[in-house]
């Protein structure tokens, strides 16, 4: 990529859009979606796996890992990923991440102790970064900017639908075959995405130079790690006061601060530091690391309680997450509609993070004898709280960078809520491990157990083959351990609520409207400024396609109906159609392009002659002069439309974005494959 962020050609086999035919474009998705639908899900799918996996291979002190290994690896390999494939090719590198990614789920299956199964979910979740970043940079090579949007959307929901029923698969998948099969059914979408890339995507796709920092994202993911494990085994493996615990502290601390230092002087640093002068992004990313914190914790340890304390099968315990998830949907849709309305955002995360406190307060209360309605209205309200948070935290971001930080500053946001994510799990992974032990000495104090049966190796099916009284000391032992867990939460969420009200609230440009719900769900991308500009651009410029071609003749000052001045346009691109021809557009048909071209005829834009005598249907239309100037009058509409959504962002600074705007009003215009329903006859 050129200084100013345009795509530089390489010549050999183009990825160009119009090279790649309706077949070959759906093939080249479906692998795509299979494999960010891989990545995503086991995110996840292994939640409500972790209470049989433990009673499996032991090692309770350290199930967070099983979630924690794959957040943190996918996190800090995502920069490397995307650089390394826009330099290199990012077919080879798709290619490369599913393997990664296969071979990863294999051994994961495989795994005879928790220490295995931890070491191969790092590298699954090395693989998945690489499947994340791979599928939202190459949509950009083989998809037209029109069409862009609407795919890159369809990826974002990909990760709103598996989070919401990642954990009820993964409940399913063990009730019926084994928590193995949660990594084995991996393989065969896999391979169906390694076998379509390889043969329906080009070789060569558009390539962009980089200065890659491989020294920054190897301190972070140290570094990060190294805290994290000190969380973890701080109190459990080793004491608080020992050596080991220590050094990770001093190491996780040093490994931070060279990696500040460095990314002080890369060229292009993995989360540029000058970011954080900005009030905003400082702000919205100390919170979204506070919220990723809460869900990904909740996530992983609502299972336990739902199959240890309440008893439930793994299915059960995935449908009575879904109270959690829907609340997160429900408000990252209606929080963004209402933002796009009514332009205020800041009032959305102080709620959300004082909801999310008070759900987290309330998840501190369940007990062995909560009822099922109780325990489901505190997850909805703890989900209510998150999801009013997530997607404001993208848009405020977006809204108050300058354009050559955009791409940055959209990627940090999500970065730094997965790093949250990572830390949550092992903190509540390591508060929950420092507890039990003491709970279970306690309450089964003279109870004995079956041979072989501890609390680091209990199952639901072990459960349930327990005397009464041992039961009933291990239901108690959990939930008081959980509580815990959830009531020393509250006070991280709390700084979250404090954090929102430092939130500064700026003006929103009109492009904060394109931010769906599906990509607050997201693991960090790798878009440029330049793309994440497109995205926007396009998603906006897509809606209520009637209502912009009425109010591009207007604008136009032509008056003529929609559909006529989509046909104008239409026209103006292949202008040796014939009626018959124009009328095989889904919005036309025979007998509504006589009339529309009629319509066109009577205002003097075109003109009409009949082919050899025959029916009308089959006459020939040409644009007259003054349908010439109409369409240019039209295009030059739209172009200041296009205009009008990037106020604040400075266009004529920039001639890639004046370029874009050019491109995009011939693509988004000349689109063929409009929806039947759009220009439909009011």
């Amino acid at each position: 990529m050129s200084a100013d962020g345009t795509r530089l050609s390489t010549g050999g086999e183009s990825a160009a859009p119009s090279q790649l035919g309706g077949r070959r474009l759906w093939a080249i998705l479906v692998a795509l979606i299979a494999g960010m639908l891989l990545a995503a899900l086991d995110q996840t799918i292994v939640s409500t796996a972790l209470p049989t996996i433990v009673g499996d291979l032991g090692g309770a002190s350290h199930l967070s890992w099983v979630v924690t290994a794959y957040l943190l690896a996918s996190t800090a390999s995502t920069p490397l990923w995307g650089k390394l494939g826009d330099m290199y090719g990012r077919k080879r590198f798709f290619q490369a991440a599913i393997v990664i990614f296969l071979a990863g789920s294999v051994l994961s299956g495989l795994s005879q102790s928790m220490l295995e199964l931890i070491a191969f979910r790092a590298f699954q979740g090395i693989g998945g970064g690489g499947l994340i970043v791979g599928a939202q940079t190459i949509i950009g090579d083989v998809v037209a900017p029109r069409d862009r949007g609407r795919y890159q959307g369809l990826f974002g929901a990909v990760f709103g639908v598996t989070s919401v029923v990642g954990p009820l698969i993964g409940g399913l998948i063990v009730d019926d075959l084994s928590w193995r099969w949660i990594f084995y059914l991996n393989l065969p979408v896999g391979a169906i995405a390694l076998a379509i890339t390889a043969v329906a995507l080009p070789s060569r796709l558009s390539r962009r130079r980089h200065v890659i920092d491989y020294l920054g994202a190897l301190l972070i993911g140290l570094g990060a790690t190294s805290l994290v494990l000190l969380t973890s085994l701080g109190g459990t493996t080793y004491p608080w006061a020992s050596a080991p615990i220590a050094i990770l502290g001093v190491a996780g601390v040093l490994l931070l601060a060279a990696f500040v230092a460095v990314e002080r002087r890369a060229a292009e640093p993995v989360v540029p530091l000058k970011l954080f002068t900005n009030r905003v992004f400082a702000a919205a990313s100390a919170i979204g690391f506070v919220v990723g914190f809460a869900m990904f914790g909740a996530i992983t340890f609502l299972p336990l309680f739902l199959q240890v304390v309440k008893g439930v099968n793994p299915t059960d315990s995935g449908v009575r997450l879904l109270p959690l998830m829907a609340g997160l949907l429900l408000t990252s849709i209606v929080s963004g509609q209402l933002i796009s309305r009514f332009g205020r955002y800041k009032v959305f995360p102080i709620l959300g993070t004082a909801t999310m406190t008070v759900g987290l307060y309330l998840l501190s209360l369940v007990g062995v004898r909560t009822g099922t309605l109780a325990s489901s209205a505190y997850m909805f309200v703890l989900g209510v709280g998150i999801g009013g948070v997530m997607q404001v935290l993208v848009i405020a971001v977006q809204n108050a960078v300058a354009y050559e930080d955009l791409g940055a500053a959209t990627s940090g946001a999500t970065f730094f809520r997965s790093m949250g994510g990572s830390f949550g799990t092992a903190v509540f992974g390591a508060i929950f491990a420092n507890l039990l032990g003491g709970n279970l000495h306690r309450y089964l104090r003279g109870v004995a157990l079956p041979r072989g049966l501890s609390g680091a190796s209990i199952n639901p099916q072990a459960l349930a083959k327990l005397p009464a009284d041992a039961l009933h000391g291990f239901e108690l032992a959990y939930a008081q351990s959980l509580q815990v867990v959830f009531l020393v939460a509250v006070p991280i969420a709390f700084v979250a609520f404090l954090l929102t009200w430092l939130l500064p609230e700026i003006r929103l440009r009109r492009t904060a409207g394109a931010t769906d719900p599906g990509e607050v769900f997201a693991m960090p991308s790798d878009r440029s400024s330049l793309e994440e500009l497109e995205r926007a651009l396009t998603v906006l410029a897509r809606r209520d396609r009637r209502e912009l071609f009425a109010r591009l003749a207007r604008g136009a000052e032509l008056d003529i109906e929609p559909a006529a001045c989509w046909l104008l346009l239409r026209l103006a691109r292949h202008p040796d159609y014939d009626a018959a021809r124009l009328a095989r557009a889904p919005v036309c048909g025979a007998e509504r392009t006589v009339r529309l071209l009629a319509q066109l005829q009577k205002a003097g834009l075109v003109s009409l002659a009949p082919l050899d005598g025959r029916d009308a249907a089959e006459t020939r239309a040409a644009l007259t002069d003054a349908g010439q100037v109409a369409v240019e009058r039209v295009r030059a509409e739209h172009r200041r439309r296009l205009g009008e959504l990037l106020e604040g962002w400075a266009p004529e600074e920039h001639a890639e974005v004046i370029a874009l705007v050019e491109s995009l009003t011939r693509e988004l215009l000349d689109d063929e494959a409009e929806e039947p329903s759009a220009l439909a006859p009011a």
